[in-house]
């Protein structure tokens, strides 16, 4: 099942803290696409998620300003 998080209104450090307890959420397996502006949310973020043993699958970029990345649980 693949979920869905916009935090592009959040800033360091609540956008890795929402993406946490989304995860925090879901089952193994379950993949979490999350939408992000780029400088230090897309820099933290993928960092963060690494390290606390979840899997970056893709980072892309969707405009300028914004990134969606995909991590799967």
């Amino acid at each position: 099942m693949k979920h869905f998080l916009d935090i592009t209104n959040e800033t360091c450090p609540m956008t890795f803290v929402k993406v946490k307890l989304q995860l925090a959420k879901m089952d193994a397996g379950e993949q979490l696409e999350v939408l992000l502006n780029k400088g230090e949310p897309l820099e933290n973020v993928p960092r963060s998620c690494e390290e606390q043993g979840y899997k970056v699958l893709s980072n892309e970029p969707t405009d300028h300003e914004k990134h969606l990345i995909l991590i799967e649980k």
